[in-house]
Parts: structure tokens; sequence; C-alpha cells
């Protein structure tokens, strides 16, 4: 097996971006240093990217998007503003949609490193497993170029995390709509991804922090077609029809939150007086229904930017934070407040 980067490290004992500095003859390394790289480098036959450079190229000025599910509204916009913010810094793209299984992430990770791509940008925390050896593929690439996780979190050398504080984000949005009245608050979440499950602890401490009982039935998973309207507005009829009583409805995403308002209309209630509704993304959904829904802004074109920043930083070797955290911001319509206060 060849060695990567990361076994020089290793060996000449210094951190991935001086033996970065030392392939791409950055001067920001002293001599001794270099020399100590260089010799490790030849004591163990390395060549650093040959593809490349026998094209006469430090870098390949391609960047590996992986993306679970491009039909999804809140990846497909990630990966646009991920491609456009790369378009800005002169660098083309190569997307994977990989479906939701670890083998195919493993094998589509394994495709992007065969094209020698400059680094890998993981799209959504779908890409992070509860199972640690199935993370073994991110430590993998980690030890031969840098990784991008958007709205992901993973501790490790040459990975770098760019995510909205999810659990803070529900936390206000809980505390908001308990202080407005509506306390019998009904939470539905299609995902149990780190994002997924961050939502939900911010919920359940937003409640607690309001001194409300948490009860296990008003935390629903709805496991169906995140495109299915009207699966989603049945599920909420049949849990009310199941004798759970609700004045307000936290979703997880605008596709949840816009089913909870046709739900309402349905069953005749008045939005928000007697079901106040809080979706999350901020997507064009949440101007596709009336009244509007509000909405948690989870910062996505910023953390994109960020994210593409922070990536154009370690290419270039320059010193780049680990994590990079954003807060989302309620964006308040007509689904969490009085036709009087919106005037």
């Amino acid at each position: 097996m060849s060695l990567t980067i990361y076994d020089i490290s290793e060996k000449a004992g210094v951190s991935i971006a001086t033996v970065s500095r030392v392939l791409n003859n950055s001067n920001n390394v002293s001599e001794k240093t270099r020399q100590k790289v260089l010799d490790v480098m030849e004591a163990n036959g390395y060549t650093p990217n040959v593809f490349a450079r026998g094209l006469g190229l430090d870098t390949m000025k391609t960047i590996g998007i992986l993306c679970a599910d491009s039909s999804d509204l809140y990846l497909a916009k990630a990966v646009y503003y991920l491609e456009r913010f790369l378009r800005q810094n002169s660098y083309d793209t190569i997307l994977c949609c990989t479906g939701y299984e670890p083998e195919y992430k493993k094998k589509s990770m394994e495709l992007l490193l065969s094209k020698r791509v400059d680094g890998v940008i993981l799209c959504g925390s779908n890409f992070l497993h509860e199972i640690d050896e199935d993370n073994e593929y991110i430590r993998q690439a980690a030890k031969q170029l840098p990784v991008m996780m958007l709205n992901a979190d993973f501790d490790y050398e040459n990975v770098y995390s760019c995510f909205c504080d999810d659990h803070r984000s529900m936390v206000n949005a809980t505390r908001t709509m308990v202080a407005s009245g509506h306390k019998d608050i009904l939470y539905l979440y299609n995902s149990d991804t780190a994002s997924g499950k961050r939502k939900l602890s911010g919920v359940i401490a937003g409640l607690e922090m309001a001194g409300l009982p948490v009860h296990a039935e008003y935390q629903q998973f709805y496991g169906g077609s995140h495109e299915n309207i009207d699966e989603m507005v049945a599920f909420i009829q049949e849990l009310a029809d199941g004798g759970l009583t609700f004045n307000g409805i936290i979703a997880a995403d605008d596709a949840l939150g816009l089913a909870a308002v046709k739900y309402a209309r349905s069953a005749g209630l008045c939005i928000p007086k007697d079901l106040a509704v809080i979706g999350y993304n901020n997507s064009l959904l949440a101007k596709c229904c009336d009244p509007e829904l509000s909405s948690v802004d989870n910062q996505l074109e910023n953390l994109c930017q960020t994210l593409i920043h922070n990536l154009i930083q370690v290419l270039n070797d320059e010193t780049t934070p680990q994590k990079s955290i954003f807060n989302g911001e309620l964006i308040e319509r007509g689904t969490t407040l009085s036709p009087k206060a919106d005037s």
C-alpha cells in the first residue's frame, strides 16, 4: 500500500499541513524541518500526486462533493451554493449522489480519491454514522486530502467542520412558541442523523427550560417520503385521531411544517390561534402556504461560503479553524404571528 502525506507526517513527526507546505515549496517552513520531511520521503520512496505533477500542475483545481440525495431541497440548495463559491475561486467540481448506505458513500469517496481531487466536501450530517467503524472512510480520506463537512461535526486531523447550532436554534424556537401561549407542542422529525439528534435535543431542552413536562408521544418520527406532503398530512391526522392533543407543531424541516399548515386547514383550525407552526431551513416552501410559514433560517448560504473560504485557506497552507459554528434565526411569519401583530 502506497504512503500518504499522513504517513509521512507521522514518520517525520510534523503536521499534515507542514508536509503540504514542503510539497508546495512554501517559505513558511524552516530548512531543518523541510530537510527532515524530504529525508523521510526519500527513505520511503514517496512520490506526491504523480498524476497532477506529471501534468506540470501543483493542483487539479477540482473539488469532490458527496451528496446523499440531490432531490432533497436543503441538500440541493447546499450543492448550488458550494459549486457557486468554488467557481468564484476557479475550482471545478465532481458531484457524487451517494444515497444513504455506508457502502455507497465509501465507494463514492474512493472514486473521488482516484480522480485526484484537491479536497472533498461531505454535504450534510448523514455522512456521519453512529457505528464508528462506518466513519473510517472519512479518516482514510483525511490522510490524503482535506475533508470539509457541511452541517456536521467530526474531530479528526485534516477534517474541517462548518455547521449550524441546531440544538440552540430549536431551544429558541421552542421557547418562542411556549411564550406565545402554545404549550402542547408536537415535534415532528424525519431524520435521526447527527443534525436530527441535535434538533430533537433542542426541543426537549426548550420544554424543560420552560418548566413543561416532556412526553415521548409528543416527539413523532415520520418515516415516509420527504416529497409526499399529503402523506405527511395524513400522518398528523392519524396522531390527532389517536387522541393526541396539541396547539403547536414544531417541524424538523419546512416540508413537515407545510404539512402541518395543510392539516390545520383541513381540520378547520385557525392559524396561529388554534395551532401555531414552526418549520426549519427557511426554504422556498415557507412562502408556499397561507399563512406563510415561520421557519428557522439555519444560515445555509453563510455556512457554504465559510466552508469554501476555509477550504481555500487549507489548500493555500493558511491557518484555518477546525470548526465554524453558526446560530440559526427564527424568521416569524403568519403561522406564529397573529394578524394584528403582523400588520
